[in-house]
């Protein structure tokens, strides 16, 4: 038997907690201010502790019950896909996937085209994550992320590899045209552009380069890859970026590899399957779409 709070006052929490009042929650569920509030003190009362604080007029959710609150409404869409999937089988679904921000940006997102058109009634809702440990959380029908495809790395999961990938010197068409580089002696002088959520890439590309006396070169530091990917674009710099994953910006003619053959092979991307049933294999026929188009990239 799960101990479950109640499920009324949860509906209305999560309301309370998107709108971010009261009043304006008791407009959206039909109820007046002083329900909503009894309803919140109920499961105050059940978790032990506030939900929200007075600030001023308002009543404010605390940082943890925002954070709570996003579960729960993720929870309730699930919910709610689960009943309408019962209740029509030919019903829209909705695929939840989390990604790294610059994968979505740059490899995921520009396909998703090619999936809806072969799967019309789902709908494939992308949320990102940029930090560098990126955790996994709840509420995701599928999670990419960088790392080994090995089980016990990623426990209580199905592990499937999708994207291997390399790492090349990148810059952009304007900056070669102005200053080329056609080996790698002619780095020298241009600006390094880097990323903390990508630590190494200089060193390996310097390494494989014969260039190992540039290591410690000075380095302009982006907190994340797709930043620094864009002052790449913009000719502020070099940069080592990852291929197969930036084929499309090189196709538009928005960046170039000048030492193409100086490649330094990083850990790949895997997807990883909650334990949950998957209703009409919809999960694992989007994973398998996922390594179709990964195997279509390197082909």
């Amino acid at each position: 038997m799960r101990r479950l709070p109640p499920l009324n006052a949860l509906r209305i929490f999560e309301v309370a907690a998107r709108t971010g009042s009261y009043a304006e929650a008791g407009t959206e569920l039909g109820l007046t201010h002083g329900a909503v509030s009894r309803q919140i003190a109920a499961l105050e009362s059940w978790l032990g502790q506030r939900l929200f604080t007075r600030e001023g007029r308002r009543m404010v959710a605390t940082p943890m019950a925002r954070i709570f609150a996003a579960e729960v409404g993720l929870s309730f869409d699930r919910l709610a896909v689960a009943a309408e999937a019962c209740g029509r089988p030919d019903a829209r679904r909705i695929l939840r996937v989390s990604a790294p921000t610059s994968f979505a940006m740059r490899w995921l997102i520009p396909r998703l085209g090619r999936y809806h058109a072969g799967h019309p009634q789902v709908e494939v809702a992308v949320t990102t994550v940029s930090t560098v440990l990126e955790e996994l959380r709840g509420g995701v029908d599928v999670a990419i992320r960088r790392g080994a495809a090995r089980e016990h790395v990623w426990p209580q999961h199905r592990v499937v590899p999708v994207l291997d990938d390399v790492d090349t010197l990148i810059m952009s068409p304007a900056l070669f045209a102005r200053r080329p580089i056609r080996k790698p002696a002619d780095i020298e002088g241009h600006t390094l552009l880097a990323s903390e959520t990508r630590p190494g890439d200089w060193t390996g590309w310097l390494d494989a380069a014969g260039l190992q006396h540039l290591a410690g070169h000075p380095r302009q530091i982006f907190d994340h890859f797709f930043v620094t990917r864009q002052a790449v674009e913009d000719g502020l710099g070099i940069g080592i970026g990852p291929l197969p994953m930036l084929d499309i910006d090189i196709a538009n003619g928005k960046l170039m590899t000048p030492l193409p053959d100086i490649r330094v092979p990083r850990t790949g991307y895997v997807a990883l399957v909650p334990p949950q049933a998957d209703a009409g294999k919809l999960v694992s026929g989007f994973v398998d779409w996922l390594v179709g188009e990964a195997q279509g990239a390197v082909g």
